[in-house]
């Protein structure tokens, strides 16, 4: 494989053709950690250019400085040929480059169309009304795009598919020749990939360069015409998407090959809990008719489910369908409205938002570790921590994690998206509850320490004589099938189990984007859909 070195100025490999965004020999550091490291990059009008590398390699950093959100230490920042000095996401727009970011930036109680005219000046009068035809301009520009979307409804009750296409349509309405994408797909079905790469190749045919930050290779491969790798801050490789293979692409983004998955679930038929003795199959949780309303609407629907000891339970589904309330249940942080919750005396929980409720920013690496160490008795002095031990523990969860960081006395507020979902999911492993519930828990992470938290999860469920339950919640299908010993989907707050034999991307894709008739069923939860509201019988049944 060709890996381009030498002279910075052509990291970018287009300079027979006008960029429409540069970044010249760019450094940026947050204090002793240096993100970007004399990186230059340049995109094409009218290209898709995937920005992969490891959580930590720079790779979001190198897209706000581009946006405007993080001005450069060292090097310069080109817009259509011209050098600028961004100060703000909003000298960015004015410059014609917008970010779409990961978390949605949409005010939940508007409509689609309200905030994509909240976002644009050019869509409101002097007395604060929107524009004379502004509504027709942005029907005209969906149109245009093949964006489908929900102008009327509040976004709060769209899914995130839906709320992604209006998040690129709010971007688009004014003139944008560079288009930031940071993991659109990280929470996707996929027929909702597939449908979102067919907008990003309409809008690249326009002339819009678009900037795709992203951890799936095959995905990246599939949309990109170009890709380009950053390791530890410093550019690898910018090579034609044709040209590589994911293999050639892991390589370059860890520097050595990433290994596979180990402990993989049971063979179809297979009991889940047998290898781990008799009484491993007790069940260690359960919800019984469990429903739980939100805006005054049910987003649980009279679930039941059991979670067994040994078992990886996978909860498939699109956000906004009851993951997220079913997750709050069994982590024991919300009570339901009606039925009832039979949880262990602790849980673990990798919660989806790690910035809000996995972490304390403020907190060092080992403060925050000490959260799933505090009531064990061999991290106590009597009543006070030992925080020696703790911080020998927070420091072989940094190496073990492979965690981007300073040292354990990092506050989590300087780590990388990525490197702050490894200290979560590393400091639940260390809980040793009886149910861990993970939502989500590679969301965000390169493919290395995807590799290794799959690893852990898949052991986990396997370890000793009295191993979990892990109830794992996720969008990723692949991760889901890969994992699981029973599987389920929820569809607008209902839990429908999946049989065995359509354990495949295509039926849970259908069943999660609700394209089956039992998804269309009457949205009363005491009605005739009754039945698909547990999760099948414990396994040795026909849904195990």
């Amino acid at each position: 494989m060709n890996t381009r070195s030498g002279n910075r100025e052509g990291q970018g490999g287009s300079e027979s053709r006008a960029a429409a965004a540069c970044l010249r020999n760019v450094t940026r550091r947050f204090g002793p950690v240096t993100a970007l490291e004399g990186v230059s990059f340049d995109l094409v009008p009218g290209e898709i250019h995937g920005l992969l590398g490891e959580n930590g390699a720079g790779k979001t950093t190198l897209a706000r400085i581009l946006g405007g959100l993080l001005p450069p230490d060292e090097g310069r920042v080109e817009i259509g040929g011209r050098a600028v000095a961004l100060r703000s996401a909003r000298d960015a727009r004015a410059l014609g480059v917008a970010m779409v970011h990961q978390h949605f930036s949409l005010v939940p109680r508007f409509t689609g169309f309200e905030n994509i005219a909240l976002f644009n000046g050019g869509a409101w009068t002097a007395k604060g009304m929107a524009a004379p035809g502004y509504r027709d301009r942005v029907e005209a520009r969906a149109r245009e795009l093949k964006l489908e979307v929900e102008l009327d409804v509040p976004v709060a009750r769209l899914g995130v598919g839906a709320r992604q296409r209006i998040e690129i349509l709010k971007a688009l309405m004014s003139e944008t020749g560079v288009l930031l994408l940071d993991e659109p797909t990280a929470v996707l079905a996929p027929r909702e990939v597939d449908g979102l790469f067919a907008v990003l190749r309409e809008v690249a045919g326009v002339g819009t360069g678009i900037v795709l930050v992203a951890h799936k290779l095959d995905e990246v491969l599939a949309a990109a015409d170009r890709v380009t790798v950053l390791r530890r801050g410093r550019w690898v490789m910018t090579e034609a998407a044709a040209s590589v293979s994911t293999g050639e692409l892991a390589e370059a983004m860890v520097g050595g090959g990433v290994g596979a998955v180990a402990g993989k679930p049971p063979a179809a038929g297979a009991d889940p809990a047998a290898a781990t003795g008799k009484h491993a199959a007790r069940k260690v949780a359960s919800l019984h008719g469990v429903t739980v309303t939100r805006d005054g609407e049910p987003a649980l629907r009279d679930v039941t489910v059991e979670v067994l000891r040994g078992e990886v339970l996978g909860i498939a589904g699109v956000d906004g369908n009851g993951q997220r309330e079913l997750a709050r249940v069994l982590a024991g942080i919300r009570t339901p409205h009606q039925g009832e919750a039979a949880l262990p005396a602790e849980v673990g929980w990798i919660p989806q938002d790690r910035g809000h409720e996995g972490l304390v920013n403020d907190f060092t690496i080992s403060e925050n570790v000490a959260f799933a160490l505090h009531g064990k008795d061999t991290f106590r002095k009597g009543p006070w921590l030992d925080w020696t031990r703790i911080e020998e523990t927070a420091a072989d969860l940094v190496r073990e994690m492979d965690v981007r960081a300073t040292s354990p006395a990092a506050t989590a507020a300087t780590l990388s998206g990525g490197n702050q979902q490894k200290v979560v999911t590393g400091r639940e492993f260390l809980r040793g509850a009886d149910l861990l519930v993970a939502e989500s828990p590679t969301r965000g992470l390169d493919v290395k320490a995807t590799v290794a938290v799959r690893s852990r999860l898949a052991a986990l469920a396997r370890e000793g004589d009295r191993p979990p339950g892990v109830v794992l919640i996720s969008a990723d299908l692949d991760e889901i099938l890969e994992l699981s010993d029973r599987i389920a989907v929820m569809v607008r707050g209902r839990l429908i189990p999946v049989p065995r034999d359509a354990h495949n991307p295509r039926d849970i894709g259908e069943l999660m984007l609700a394209a089956r008739g039992q998804a269309h069923q009457d949205d009363d939860p005491r009605g005739s859909a009754r039945p698909a509201t547990g999760s099948g019988p414990p396994p040795g049944g026909d849904h195990r």
